[in-house]
């Protein structure tokens, strides 16, 4: 069993079936429960080894994503990177600025004009990645690229390409549900 069969294996073992509200507010009949597969040792590893293969020749300075469900994602890439020789900084975006301290909106590795990929576990609408890319874009960055462990093709896809961005995926819906 490769890599990306073995993390298909543990989405589809935490795809729960009936009736769950999403973020979104819609109620749809499963929910990707992708926080459990990130959280897990195992998980982590191989979403962060497929998406390093995904990203290690692009021209990028660093990789970000929504707080709380890019966290274990972009982690555990930032592990993986360091070891296979090619580091990639990483960076979290809040949901609203921090009142104290230093006010940031980003926490980690981002600098001005820095160049990055926006990741994210589940895109159902696209809300938290089109905040992301807002959020990046006000700090002066270029987005290159939009990944995510699961597109469950509803209208992310859709919105981020009136965008100008392609969504990516590492898998899709049918392939969970199947």
């Amino acid at each position: 069993m490769n890599k990306k069969e073995r993390l298909l294996e543990l989405i589809r073992k935490n795809t729960v079936r009936g009736k769950i509200r999403l973020s979104s507010g819609r109620i749809s009949d499963y929910y990707i429960d992708c926080r459990m597969v990130s959280l897990d040792p195992e998980g982590a590893t191989l979403i962060a080894e497929i998406l390093f293969d995904m990203l290690k020749n692009e021209d990028m300075d660093a990789v970000g994503g929504p707080t709380l469900s890019a966290v274990p994602i972009i982690t555990a890439l930032a592990v993986v990177s360091y070891q296979r020789g090619r580091p990639i900084p990483v960076f979290i975006i809040r949901k609203e600025k921090k009142r104290y301290g230093r006010r940031k909106v980003i926490e980690g590795l981002l600098e001005k004009n820095s160049r990055v990929v926006i990741v994210d576990d589940v895109a159902t609408t696209g809300n938290s990645l089109i905040n992301a890319i807002n959020v990046v874009r006000e700090e002066g960055c270029e987005v290159k690229r939009v990944v995510v462990i699961v597109d469950r093709e509803e209208s992310a896809r859709d919105r981020l390409r009136e965008m100008g961005y392609k969504l990516e995926s590492i898998f899709n819906v049918r392939e969970i549900l199947k």
